[in-house]
């Protein structure tokens, strides 16, 4: 069987990002094979896919086992996991609500140094490497959906709002140095929120709440040494939604690192309501 004939993997997560895959995948002329995290994973994406199954989020070795079983040699990992959940328990709670297999049990304790995103990400291709299945670069099948470069919207930034991109880009890459997290919000060159495990749509609505007065620009980027095999930046039209109702006035993102969902609907959206829209490239 050639690479191309083989069957693609999908770890499925929220959001729209898993259904683009799925869908790029099968235009590439590939079978899918998708393994949907409960309480995060579509239901419909049983309908775009070759084959699907239900498994849990720290159920690893289910992941695998599904994956070998379908001759799966190569998957991606596509779609968020709201980790604040599992914060929400006690540790017993969280063993009796997610019911971790001995592999993510080995990952969890024994790969990673820390808890972090990246670190328990790149210990669970290994250990899915180690097993035969190779994560990839996530965007593979979707690269028509990563941001371009330069003003997506017919506004264009202020000399105010392109001294506040300044400020926040630098400040969302030495986040993302760290990570911490990606996005960070920037009114008047002064950081008013910065996202960390609560995610990117929590941390706009805090930032509405403590500027009240609007006019606030959101910076999110790629880390500097991004693995795109996980966790790649993703805004859509819900982000501008969430930013409307936060009363920002610019967002800005990596061209070529951050994908930018239903890109039309987005920057119409943007466009209806006096938003500035950029992708710049990274440095």
């Amino acid at each position: 069987m050639s690479a191309s004939d083989e069957p693609i993997g999908v770890i499925a997560g929220m959001g729209t990002f898993p259904h683009l895959v799925a869908a790029g995948a099968r235009a590439a002329g590939r079978r899918v094979i998708v393994v949907g995290l409960r309480e995060c994973a579509d239901e419909t994406l049983r309908n775009e896919s070759d084959a699907f199954y239900r498994a849990g989020i720290v159920q690893a070795g289910r992941w695998i086992r599904i994956f070998r079983r379908e001759g799966v040699r190569h998957a991606v990992m596509a779609g968020g996991v709201d980790k604040t959940r599992m914060l929400r328990q006690s540790w017993w709670r969280q063993w009796l609500a997610y019911r971790p297999d001995f592999t993510s049990i080995r990952i969890w304790y024994f790969g990673a140094g820390d808890r972090r995103n990246d670190t328990l990400l790149r210990a669970t291709a290994d250990e899915m490497a180690r097993r035969g299945v190779e994560l990839i670069d996530s965007t593979t099948f979707t690269q028509d959906a990563m941001a371009p470069e330069g003003v997506l919207t017919r506004a264009r930034p202020s000399a105010a709002q392109e001294a506040d991109i300044e400020l926040g880009w630098r400040m969302a890459r030495e986040m993302g140095r760290l990570d911490v997290g990606q996005s960070v919000a920037v009114k008047d060159k002064d950081v008013i929120a910065v996202e960390a495990i609560e995610g990117t749509a929590r941390m706009i609505a805090r930032a509405g709440e403590l500027c009240r007065a609007g006019g606030w620009t959101l910076v999110k980027v790629a880390k500097p040494n991004q693995d795109m095999r996980f966790d790649v930046p993703t805004v859509g039209p819900a982000t501008i939604e969430q930013l409307v109702a936060a009363r920002a006035g610019a967002l800005v993102v990596e061209a070529g690192k951050t994908l930018m969902l239903e890109r039309e609907k987005l920057v119409s959206a943007a466009d209806a309501a006096g938003m500035v829209v950029i992708g710049r490239v990274g440095g």
